[in-house]
């Protein structure tokens, strides 16, 4: 399959005789697999007399384009996976063993069959339509010390974005990124490990590139995908090495000073800071207006009762 993409990724029409003489295969082969790659929701092209190709605007990870974004410092400390496709790069990346040394191991895939994300749901990730990012961390200093880490990674997502041309972007606490009240991206961090030593984070963020507008109607939120924001075509190999250089930026910095140190900068980005909200979590419904966060990250409420302060977990935010 991986064979066939290559081949499809000129963008150019190939027939089908031209791909089965080229990877050895019968024509009645490659149909089966073009039929498998649409399945997986990657658009193709079909005109007869030419072929097939591609569709427009879509764009195949290549680490030969990413590691020339990575500034040149971050290179030797990176460990970088793709593939076509898993159940989810969450698990890929654990799977892949030990991480060496001060390194952070980032997967990516084309297509995830399991992604996930908060409270259960499932992150839509068809075929070449999105960025679906884990990367492993190890800190020695504990889960404790991670309080506030989501959001920090919701800012260097914010900042990865705005070094490609978006702007207006928001974060609605504890890990959504938004753009005029849709959806574009969001974060699920799975930590493991001491509570004061030795402890693994691993940080999935999912960033909506170009949807289809069936998969953007079939998400249960309001959505959009870079494409609709900037009018244009945007290079999922660029965001993703700008992502890893702010996602390292981010690491070093909060590895000294814990979120403390992010926390201004993301309240200037708070999508909900002083409106009125309701927070619904397992057992109750809050309304008060949003204060902003505090230096753990704990979202802050003015309620009939004096201001409330919440930490993450299962927990949902909206506008009343």
């Amino acid at each position: 399959m991986q064979k066939l993409l290559a081949l499809l990724s000129d963008g150019q029409f190939h027939s089908g005789e031209e791909l089965g003489e080229k990877l050895g295969i019968s024509r009645a082969a490659i149909w089966k697999k073009l039929k498998s790659l649409e399945e997986l929701g990657l658009t193709l092209d079909s005109v007869r007399g030419r072929g097939y190709r591609l569709g427009s605007g879509i764009e195949l990870l290549d680490e030969q384009q990413i590691l020339p974004v990575i500034e040149p410092d971050i290179t030797e400390r990176v460990e970088l996976h793709t593939t076509l496709s898993t159940g989810s790069t969450n698990d890929w990346v654990r799977e892949l063993g030990k991480l060496p040394g001060d390194k952070v191991r980032y997967c990516l895939a084309e297509h995830q069959s399991g992604g996930r994300g908060r409270r259960g749901r499932v992150w839509q990730s068809p075929l070449g339509s999105t960025i679906s990012l884990s990367a492993l961390w190890n800190s020695g200093e504990g889960t404790a010390s991670l309080e506030g880490l989501s959001l920090a990674v919701g800012l260097a997502v914010v900042k990865a974005l705005e070094s490609v041309g978006v702007r207006d972007l928001k974060l609605k606490w504890p890990n959504d990124i938004l753009w005029q009240g849709k959806k574009l991206s969001g974060i699920l961090l799975e930590v493991s490990g001491d509570p004061t030593g030795e402890c693994q984070v691993i940080i999935g963020i999912g960033i909506n590139i170009r949807l289809s507008d069936e998969h953007l109607v079939s998400i249960d939120q309001p959505a959009t995908d870079l494409h609709r924001i900037c009018g244009k075509a945007v290079s999922r190999n660029q965001v993703v090495g700008e992502l890893v250089n702010s996602l390292s930026h981010l690491l070093k910095g909060f590895s000294q000073g814990g979120f403390a140190l992010f926390r201004d900068q993301w309240c200037e980005y708070d999508a909900f800071k002083g409106d009125p909200v309701k927070l619904v979590a397992a057992t109750r419904t809050v309304h008060g207006r949003c204060m902003g966060v505090n230096e753990l990250g704990g979202l802050m409420l003015e309620t009939d009762s004096g201001v409330m302060v919440f930490n993450g977990g299962e927990v949902s935010l909206r506008k009343s």
